[in-house]
């Protein structure tokens, strides 16, 4: 049987609470009464024209007695002029609990990622929720990411087995903390991708990548989809902390939820202009998460941060191999912090860094963010990137000890402050292992004000500088490879988080 959705008959505009999305026409299966086993199948086409909703959603009614969905698409890639999008279509699920934002009804997305996926009690396509096949209305939700001029042509074939539900699994999640070293600097990456999302690889792998790359914690970041919490559990040891989060990847930017509770789903489904962020970041807060903008400067369509920093965490700075966006991230990042010294100091948002490793050849722990905690405990991780305790480095190999010392014996590290007089001399020193031939910068709300040599081949050196909080209301460190020619300051080894100085 086929139905078609061409057009603009058997369709209906509404509004979530978020983003208008539409509603097409009911897919029907016939009554499945008396009927213990088989399978049947609805086809569904129709196009959807440029300037469509973020999200459409296909209802399909299923019968009881239904154990397993299986859904399958496809769509139209026409030629599209040079500099004009073409057809990208996303899709995912919601049960018969319906699609209200930031309601239950959630069972899955796999955004471009998959041609089909399926659903039943005991398994589930990876990305997708594994549980009861209830009777009831389902929504398939599709997402016309960019839509070619001549419209965007689609065929979804869904399939519905009968019999007998299987029994349901219960799902276990990685512990909450590991074998630490008590108050040390530990080594993590908080934004990877498995094959639980767009991702090429398993839990397992990433776990393997993240031991040779000398890390000490990852977190799980797919795209709009948990369904990968109950995967890592043997991935976590005693030497590797296993945190669990969600790339929130909507229309105006992308957000880490990062570390929060096990099955914590955060919607994403809404634009800045609807004004629904703000809830979200409290529910990411509430599950014991961190609200970290990722990669706010990318030029992807969609992944420019347009939400602001008032709800901010922290923010990725620094994002896989660095490019130019990343030094826009960073040039960005410290004119907030020139904005939190006008306003006083007392409020601040930190810097992070992370890989998005997705499959080869990305590099898991490229960058890192290394930070100082009193364990290695998700709670004590996140305590100490919420307060900045906290440097950023390409691999394991670069190590840093950045402080700073006043006329008293007053003494601050990375994310403190030295409170000190405005006139006291202050003498900022950086010492550094791992990084060959690079240069040591310090950067004050007045700019670059140190520059220094470059450090041996060993990599190992040191820097001092001298100041007051007069002349500099903060200091952070900057380690840059050398550049061939120009002006332009050298790719980043890695930076620190600032010290700010006076009372």
């Amino acid at each position: 049987m086929c139905e078609e959705h061409s057009g603009i008959g058997r369709r209906a505009m509404f509004v979530t609470g978020a983003a208008a999305a539409l509603t097409l026409g009911s897919v029907s299966f016939a009554s499945a009464a008396g009927r213990s086993e088989g399978r049947e199948t609805r086809t569904v086409r129709g196009t959807l024209p440029t300037g469509s909703p973020d999200f459409v959603y296909v209802p399909v009614e299923v019968p009881s007695g239904v154990r397993e969905i299986k859904v399958a698409y496809t769509y139209d890639r026409p030629p599209v002029p040079a500099g004009t999008a073409g057809n990208a279509l996303d899709i995912g699920i919601f049960d018969e609990r319906g699609t209200e934002l930031g309601g239950q009804g959630f069972r899955g997305w796999s955004g471009g990622a998959r041609t089909e996926f399926f659903l039943r009690a005991d398994d589930a396509t990876p990305g997708y929720l594994p549980g009861p096949v209830r009777e009831g209305t389902w929504h398939i939700a599709l997402g016309p990411y960019t839509v070619a001029p001549q419209g965007l042509s689609y065929e979804i074939t869904i399939t519905l087995a009968y019999g007998e539900q299987g029994d349901a699994v219960e799902p276990e999640y990685p512990p909450a903390r590991a074998k630490g070293r008590g108050r040390a600097w530990y080594r993590g990456d908080c934004h990877l991708h498995s094959w639980y999302s767009d991702g090429r690889r398993t839990p397992a792998q990433i776990g393997a990548l993240a031991r040779a790359a000398g890390l000490d914690f990852i977190n799980t970041s797919e795209h709009n989809t948990h369904a990968a919490h109950a995967h890592w559990a043997d991935v976590a040891g005693d030497d590797l902390l296993v945190m669990l989060g969600e790339e929130v990847t909507t229309r105006n930017g992308h957000v880490l939820a990062l570390g929060t509770e096990p099955g914590t789903f955060v919607d994403w489904r809404y634009r800045a202009r609807d004004n629904r962020f703000g809830r979200f970041a409290r529910r990411i807060r509430r599950a014991g998460g961190l609200v970290v903008p990722a990669h706010p400067h990318a030029t992807c369509i969609g992944c420019n941060w347009k939400f602001g920093f008032g709800e901010a965490d922290a923010v990725e700075v620094w994002n896989g191999p660095y490019t130019p966006d990343d030094e826009v991230a960073l040039l960005d990042w410290d004119g907030m912090l020139v904005a939190s010294v006008r306003e006083g100091g007392g409020d601040w948002i930190p810097a992070m860094g992370s890989s998005d490793a997705h499959r080869d050849p990305d590099v898991v722990g490229f960058p890192q963010t290394v930070v100082l905690a009193d364990d290695l405990t998700r709670e004590a991780i996140q305590e100490g990137i919420r307060a900045g305790r906290s440097y950023v480095a390409e691999s394991g190999r670069v190590a840093l000890s950045f402080t700073a010392n006043g006329g008293r014996g007053e003494h601050a590290g990375i994310g403190e402050r030295l409170k000190t007089g405005r006139d006291t001399p202050v003498t900022v020193r950086l010492e550094v292992t791992g990084a060959p031939r690079c240069t040591i910068r310090f950067v004050t709300d007045q700019g670059v004000l140190f520059t220094s040599a470059p450090l041996p081949v060993s990599g190992e050196g040191a820097a001092e500088w001298h100041t007051t909080p007069a002349y500099a209301a903060y200091v952070r460190a900057e380690l840059r490879h050398e550049t061939a020619a120009g002006p332009l300051p050298g790719a980043l080894a890695a930076f620190t988080n600032p010290i700010f100085l006076g009372r």
